[in-house]
């Protein structure tokens, strides 16, 4: 479904508004449309990337770290180098 919106906008904007649409092949109505809908793609995408992101930072990540046995150990491996 679709409906009417009524913009206000400055004279001189919606000159060049109306040029650059000529440009184009298309009208104000089109270009406007098409770009507030790749604004609200781009937005959800990116709280859906977010979310995931979050996602896997809550899980953690298995790096295969392991504490040394004792704390000698870990000082003679130190010394050794």
């Amino acid at each position: 479904m679709k409906t009417n919106v009524t913009l206000k906008m400055d004279v001189e904007l919606l000159r060049e508004a109306r040029i650059l649409a000529a440009k184009q092949g298309t009208s104000i109505s089109r270009m406007l449309s098409e770009t507030l809908e790749d604004m609200v793609r781009r937005e959800l995408a990116y709280e859906k990337s977010m979310e995931r992101a979050l996602r896997r930072l809550r899980r953690g990540f298995d790096l295969g770290w392991k504490p040394a046995a004792s704390r000698d150990l870990l000082h003679e491996r130190g010394e050794s180098r």
